[in-house]
């Protein structure tokens, strides 16, 4: 949409942003259509299906609560597992997929399409269902195919608009791009050493081939990060926006996240073909330009997809610095509060109002409360969960979590309505209560994957992380002084890669049937 040349005006791009911005216009306009019905009665199809759904959450969660401290092993032959991180994934998805299909009901209502679009939603949530409780690789790689497949299937559910037609072409080749690196990475693995099994290939890792291990590892890493919309295959979620709400809702906090879950299936892949730097490195720079790319968007939902494309890097770089655990808690809350997200996005544009961004200006003494907060909050993070008092990889998710509260503090002690006392009381309040939560799961979701192999081994310091560290924080500093702005290059790039594929956006105005 925007040229690349450095030599952009500020005319041009103001140009670009309202084209973007009529283009957004329209493409609501579009998706509106689906709910003119407000007053048909709920489908028999779709109540069943969300029944269905709340019953498997319900049942889950009984599981979990009732057992969490004697949580069952079971398989069946070579076929499939059952252990606590599978009851685990279940309970997530099938919240999630309840809450989706729950709102569905009635913001399809009148849809044509809306009976199909729940018991593709059923399927696709069995779908991961079947994936988590795989223990034979070739049952892995066909529900790993199946998730893609529904998953394009969601993104194109209305047939009568071109745009979704193409966008589900286009996202479907990603998907089946991403189970191609597995079948290449799993099967040799498994005719090499004769083990077919998860777990059974685990065992044996560590007597294989470093040359083997490497190009398995290399296409398993290659399968997660297609899935999880990492740069350079980033476009494919940023395309599939033609999705109705829920159907954005239930990619977002559940199929993206898919990524961790087969990341820390395969742990002591990753760990005997020493490939986890390259986790570590794809996972910070996409979580870096992510983060820069949302800053510039105009639209809702492109906003909500680059945020999403910043955490799951954010997630990737977790698993690449051995802390699997801490991936898999962090793909659970990301579901809550994306899926939170998509669902009140309408909501969100009703209520906003265009807004002069403010100027980063910080005090004196509101730096020192920001820097003492910050230091507090890491102190508590490394205390409750064990992370960052050793010299290791956790160091530098505790200086992450020290830069995240310092923040919220900014956010909250430049707010005039505050008193100076709610300042200083709302704060340790809010980060206190966040990292209690999460240090919460993180232990709870330790102990229910206790039985998988090196799901939580931090590795060592190293120069690659510490040089890592020093880049974030600069790129954190440009990103709050606004500093992009003013490089025009810079701002152009960053525009070029946020944009969807152009087929998925107006090219079939006329021309739907």
């Amino acid at each position: 949409m925007l040229s690349n040349s450095g030599k952009t005006n500020e005319t041009e791009i103001d140009k670009n942003l309202e084209m973007t911005t009529e283009t957004n216009l329209d493409l609501s306009s579009a998706q509106k259509v689906m709910c003119t019905d407000t007053g048909t009665k709920k489908p028999f199809a779709v109540r069943i299906v969300t029944l269905l759904l709340w019953l498997l959450f319900i049942g889950n969660a009984l599981f979990i609560f009732f057992n969490f401290n004697n949580m069952p092993d079971w398989t069946w032959g070579n076929v499939v597992r059952i252990n606590g991180f599978t009851i685990l994934i279940w309970t997530t998805v099938s919240f999630f997929s309840a809450i989706v299909s729950s709102y569905a009901g009635t913001y399809l209502r009148g849809f044509k399409f809306h009976t199909r679009f729940m018991w593709l939603c059923l399927s696709f949530s069995l779908s991961v269902m079947l994936l988590v409780m795989a223990q034979h690789i070739l049952l892995l790689i066909f529900s790993w195919l199946i998730m893609g497949v529904l998953m394009s299937q969601l993104i194109g559910i209305d047939k009568s608009w071109g745009e979704a037609r193409e966008a589900a072409k286009f996202t479907q080749k990603y998907f089946l791009a991403g189970t191609s690196f597995l079948a290449v990475g799993l099967i040799p693995l498994a005719l090499y050493s004769g083990q077919f099994t998860i777990s059974g290939i685990a065992e044996v890792v560590a007597d294989m081939p470093f040359y083997l291990l490497q190009l398995s590892a290399l296409c398993v890493i290659g399968a997660a990060i297609v899935q999880s919309a990492m740069y350079p295959f980033h476009r494919w979620l940023l395309s599939a926006m033609t999705a109705p709400t829920p159907a954005s809702a239930l990619m977002h906090a559940g199929f993206v996240n898919g990524a961790g879950i087969l990341l820390a299936l395969f742990a002591s892949l990753l760990f005997a073909s020493n490939t986890l730097y390259i986790l570590f490195i794809i996972g910070g720079f996409t979580a870096i330009i992510a983060q820069f790319t949302k800053l510039l968007q105009v639209n809702v939902k492109q906003k909500l997809g680059c945020s999403t494309i910043a955490q799951m890097g954010f997630m990737i770089m977790q698993c690449g610095l051995g802390f699997f655990n801490a991936a898999v808690v962090h793909l659970i809350l990301h579901g809550f509060y994306k899926a939170y997200l998509f669902l009140s996005s309408g909501e969100e544009i009703a209520q906003t109002k265009p807004e002069r961004p403010t100027p980063l200006r910080i005090r004196p003494l509101q730096a020192v409360v920001v820097l003492l907060f910050g230091g507090l909050g890491a102190y508590l993070f490394a205390s409750w969960t064990g992370k960052g008092f050793l010299l290791n990889s956790g160091l530098l998710l505790t200086l992450i979590v020290a830069i995240t509260v310092g923040q919220a503090t900014y956010n909250i002690v430049k707010e005039q309505s505050l008193s100076v006392m709610q300042k200083i009381v709302v704060p340790p309040l809010i980060f206190i209560a966040g990292i209690g939560i999460y240090a919460l799961m993180y232990n709870g979701v330790t102990v229910l994957m206790a039985d998988m192999p090196m799901v939580t081994q931090p590795l060592p310091f190293t120069s690659v992380q510490i040089i890592f560290g020093v880049i974030f924080l600069i790129g954190f500093f440009i990103m709050k002084l606004g500093v992009y702005k003013k490089i025009p290059w810079l701002y152009v790039k960053l525009m070029n890669l946020s944009q969807p594929n152009k087929k998925s956006v107006l090219m079939y105005k006329s021309k739907s049937i």
